[in-house]
């Protein structure tokens, strides 16, 4: 077999893989289009008879679901931006700053990778409503504004930085302040972006804890909300491909528009000392 035949067999396996992929995405949005009734129809359509927005008018006027989609927009770019200052500083700190216990401390935030998040829920659900703060976004933000995750990766690529550079910013006598926030920061670009990809997608689509510890449906977020939705309207297919659309969009747009950052981030995180 030829090397051009093994090239078009290849290209070919991998262009079925990806169509395999991105066909339920694709069946999704058709039936999001579809008139109420129709995805429900034998034989299956693959595409709507007319192509209405009844759905989405519906989400937004009769169901309000412009304030679940608001809520969790507004969590998932504080919670980015907020992660991404103190897991930076924290990352930045075990790579390049020496104190005592640095290594032991960060072997034991390792250790904690180890131990499924749901184990800490209870407790730390007690925790927040001795504090008064269940029921409210800081409830929800909380625990996910550091990450041990987020502190490895960021780690990891800071361990790339040369000290000497560090080293003769302080001797030009610029503070630690100065030299993390003009030199450092820019520097963790690349991994920066690809941690807030991860940081947005984990807070836009997360579903238990809004679920626990949020009990008004007016602060609900938005897959909290398609949840709720479900239970009232289970036979509405069209309507729950339409909240779906409206879910997964937002990633999709900040995956694309940056995923040039987000590869090579991940490309150099593994960096090792």
């Amino acid at each position: 077999m030829s090397q051009r035949t093994r090239s078009l067999l290849w290209t070919g396996l991998l262009a079925l893989v990806a169509l395999a992929t991105v066909a339920p995405l694709l069946w999704m949005v058709s039936v999001s289009l579809m008139p109420t009734g129709e995805a429900n129809a034998l034989p299956p359509r693959l595409l709507p008879s007319r192509v209405t927005l009844e759905q989405y008018r519906q989400l937004f006027s009769h169901l309000n679901l412009g304030r679940s989609f608001a809520n969790s927009l507004f969590l998932a770019v504080a919670v980015t931006a907020i992660s991404l200052l103190l897991n930076s500083l924290a990352g930045y700190a075990f790579a390049k700053l020496r104190f005592a216990g640095r290594d032991r401390l960060f072997a034991l935030l390792l250790a904690g990778l180890v131990v499924p998040a749901q184990v800490g829920m209870l407790p730390l659900f007690l925790m927040l409503k001795a504090l008064g703060l269940v029921n409210t976004y800081a409830g929800v933000m909380i625990p996910s504004l550091v990450s041990i995750s987020g502190i490895f990766l960021v780690r990891q690529h800071a361990l790339s930085i040369p000290g000497e550079l560090l080293d003769a910013a302080r001797v030009d006598g610029a503070s630690e302040g100065r030299i993390f926030f003009r030199l450092v920061l820019p520097l963790l670009t690349p991994i920066l972006v690809t941690l807030g990809v991860l940081t947005f997608l984990g807070s836009w689509n997360d579903f238990l804890w809004p679920l626990i510890i949020l009990a008004d449906e007016s602060h609900y977020t938005l897959p909290a909300a398609l949840a709720n939705l479900q239970g009232e309207h289970v036979q509405d297919t069209e309507l729950m491909m339409a909240g779906s659309v409206l879910t997964i969009l937002p990633t999709l747009v900040l995956f694309f528009a940056l995923q040039r950052f987000y590869l090579e981030g991940i490309l150099m995180g593994g960096v090792k000392e």
